[in-house]
């Protein structure tokens, strides 16, 4: 199959090594911000928050945040452009719906007369809500819709990228709590260009299975 999607999707690969003079041009970070904006989440809910490293301070933050485990990603925080938190909403309450609903009005979406019948939809959540207000199990998966959407947004503009689950969730929150501000982050990102010379696995060719093992048509 041909197609600029797919060749895009081909050419994506978890980068191993970045170069570090290599930084993404503020055109396609718009883009890309405002794709990860732009991403579908159950009943519009949007409980994510982006927290977006990249000054050196910043970056400094990170890097010590892996002085326990998973070192092996450390060098991703100087080497990469940016490193993305991906930070998810563990009590997402009415009130934060009522968010969504009033940014809705204010868009022309929800009539104003509809308000309180647009609070409908909010019965999902609170169905995904456990006895102590945690609704971390729904609100998670959640932003793993909006990590999948960012992965193919970088693919189609040509940007590297590595999925950090190896990170330390617990001093990555304590070091970034005033920025998280109640969100929790377990999911990061680093984005950048891929190291032509030394990236090893840019080298190596695609693999998946194939269609016929994963569909089910019937």
């Amino acid at each position: 199959m041909i197609h600029n999607i797919t060749n895009d999707l081909k050419w994506r690969h978890t980068v191993k090594k970045y170069n570090p003079n290599k930084k993404i041009p503020q055109e396609h970070l718009d883009v890309l911000y405002e794709a990860m904006r732009l991403s579908a989440s159950s009943i519009n809910s949007q409980p994510w928050k982006f927290i977006v490293i990249s000054s050196d301070k910043a970056k400094k933050r990170m890097y010590d945040t892996f002085a326990d485990k998973y070192q092996f990603n450390q060098t991703h925080v100087y080497d990469s452009d940016q490193i993305i938190l991906f930070a998810h909403n563990p009590k997402y309450t009415r009130k934060n719906y009522a968010k969504v609903v009033d940014k809705g009005i204010k868009d022309g979406r929800t009539p104003l007369a509809q308000r309180d019948s647009a609070f409908g939809a909010f019965v999902f959540a609170q169905m995904n809500t456990d006895d102590n207000g945690d609704t971390s199990a729904w609100t998670k998966t959640q932003l793993y819709l909006a990590f999948g959407n960012t992965l193919h947004t970088l693919a189609r503009l040509k940007i590297g990228s590595t999925s950090l689950e190896g990170i330390d969730s617990k001093l990555v929150n304590a070091t970034f709590k005033k920025e998280l501000d109640g969100y929790r982050c377990e999911l990061a990102l680093a984005i950048g260009y891929s190291d032509e010379k030394d990236d090893f696995n840019s080298k190596l060719p695609k693999s998946r299975k194939n269609l016929k093992d994963i569909f089910v048509h019937i």
